[in-house]
């Protein structure tokens, strides 16, 4: 299985294929490989990575299969450089071209290695330009470098090639989101949760939270999928990210004039939401229900 980046992660030349250095371009300085060095030395000190360790295939003898199985594991338990060597060494044993890219591109953005993991997957799209896995991975990258037009576009190209990947139409979303245009990314988002109503509900929402760039910017996206939920009739859902945008400090009474929200604006589940919102940041105690109020407490009985 081939990773998809959500929104939503060997210096060798041989059989014309570019295999791209494990450490950045910016890293190619001696100071920069013994940086590189000493977090694989540190990594290593963990304890689980003895226990890899004594089971490692020698690379000269194990299959291709089993060598990328191996850089699966070592990516999933937190070794992202002995990843890309058993990539690397399945790559000489015949193994998937389009595939290892991919995998090598995402182990490289483990190490926040973005130009590297883009000359993966730009790789892995000239190979197979059908690839929509490539086109998502080589967008994530564009997205996480903040050029959110260019990463528009791969992530479409993505669409095009698989128009049920909830992962695609919420990655796009995000971008879209980056832009300020706010309308396509309600769209794609809903799209997603046609696909996969759990999608919004997934940790880093598409990679959205892990490059918010401020809390503004959270409090908004907050605020775009109450509306998005209130469009698709989800009022729970509704509700607590109106609640989350209010306790971010949007203003969202001030932004309930479209037909989805409109109609809310003077709920008094509403209203009390935005002021109990802002007792929490303010630091007042007093919070009201909006089903009930506290009665007052009985008088005291005389002996």
């Amino acid at each position: 299985m081939r990773p998809h980046l959500c929104f939503g992660f060997c210096s060798l030349l041989f059989f014309g294929l570019l295999i791209v250095p494990s450490t950045s371009s910016a890293e190619m300085n001696t100071g920069g490989q013994q940086n590189a060095a000493d977090m694989r030395d540190l990594r290593h000190q963990d304890p689980q990575w003895e226990a890899v360790r004594l089971h490692l295939p020698d690379p000269a003898t194990a299959t291709a299969q089993q060598l990328e199985t191996v850089g699966d594991v070592l990516r999933a338990r937190r070794f992202p450089e002995d990843a890309i060597d058993y990539y690397t060494y399945a790559l000489q044993h015949g193994g998937d071209e389009v595939t290892l890219m991919n995998k090598l591109g995402v182990a490289q953005l483990d190490l926040r290695h973005t130009a590297a993991a883009r000359a993966y997957f730009s790789r892995a799209v000239k190979l197979q330009k059908k690839d929509s896995v490539a086109w998502n991975n080589l967008g994530a990258v564009e997205y996480i470098d903040g050029r959110f037009g260019t990463a528009i576009s791969n992530y479409k190209n993505a669409i095009k090639l698989n128009k049920n990947s909830a992962i695609y139409h919420s990655n796009l979303a995000t971008a879209y989101f980056e832009q300020k245009d706010y309308k396509h990314a309600r769209d794609q988002f809903k799209m997603a949760l046609k696909i996969d109503p759990d999608v919004g509900h997934h940790d880093g929402v598409g990679g959205l939270t892990a490059h918010m760039v401020s809390p503004e910017d959270h409090a908004r996206y907050c605020f775009e999928m109450a509306r998005l939920y209130a469009d698709l009739g989800d009022e729970a859902n509704m509700f607590n990210y109106l609640q989350k945008a209010s306790e971010a400090g949007f203003d969202v009474l001030a932004e309930m004039h479209d037909a989805e929200l409109g109609k809310y604006r003077k709920d008094p589940r509403v209203l009390v939401m935005v002021e109990n919102a802002k007792a929490l940041r303010t630091g007042t105690t007093s919070v009201k229900s909006a089903r009930t109020e506290v009665p007052p407490l009985p008088p005291l009985q005389k002996n």
